[in-house]
């Protein structure tokens, strides 16, 4: 994703180094080895632009040309469609509806309680863990059948689910044993090149 030093990217990425919503759309830019300039944020030093660029000052934020967007679920689906190869979401309307339905789920049911898990509150950060624990769990057996969450493909579906496998240990979330199978998807995930070249070296120490 480096690019010449004579020649600027058409694209920017304002990115944070620990969120998750930034690193789905990290892994989708590797996905597509697309050319991009990634800023990453402080969130206690922010930019002056980032403000200027997203009326709400939060990572992510895309800048493509004279386009600028955020939120992570738009960004991804505005960059599958913009680099089509490969393909992160399935062609036929039917699939890419029940595709988009379990990306609304993961943020509803999941991602929504991570501010939970990470507040003062140890009673609401334990009921958030377990609410977590137990969806993957209940979804775990997808995995004993297909190797990705909608079948042979790796898709916009497992860029979201990824940040949350990898920050398990660091929310402290235990699967049990019978969630094995998603723990063998986790780690197949984690072992694509794009999913590599995505962590920030924060990232990195999140697992030991």
């Amino acid at each position: 994703m480096a690019s010449p030093a004579n020649r600027k990217p058409v694209m920017t990425l304002y990115s944070g180094t620990t969120d998750p919503y930034s690193h789905r759309t990290r892994i989708v830019l590797f996905e597509k080895d697309v050319e991009c300039q990634i800023v990453y944020v402080d969130a206690d030093h922010k930019p002056a632009e980032l403000a200027d660029l997203n009326p709400y000052n939060q990572v992510p934020t895309m800048v493509d040309r004279d386009l600028v967007l955020y939120q992570s679920a738009i960004i991804n689906e505005y960059l599958d469609e913009r680099l089509p190869h490969p393909p992160l979401m399935p062609v036929d309307p039917v699939s890419r509806a029940r595709a988009r339905l379990m990306l609304f789920r993961f943020e509803n049911d999941w991602y929504r309680l991570l501010p939970e898990i990470e507040g003062e509150d140890k009673k609401a950060a334990t009921k958030a863990r377990h609410v977590i624990r137990d969806g993957l769990t209940v979804i775990s057996p997808i995995f004993k059948e297909q190797p990705f969450i909608l079948g042979e493909e790796f898709s916009l579906v497992d860029c979201a689910l990824a940040p949350l496998l990898w920050r398990l240990e660091h929310y402290k979330i235990a699967l049990p044993r019978q969630a094995a199978p998603i723990v063998d998807y986790a780690q197949r995930i984690f072992s694509r090149k794009s999913f590599k070249l995505s962590l920030t070296e924060i990232e990195r120490e999140m697992v030991k």
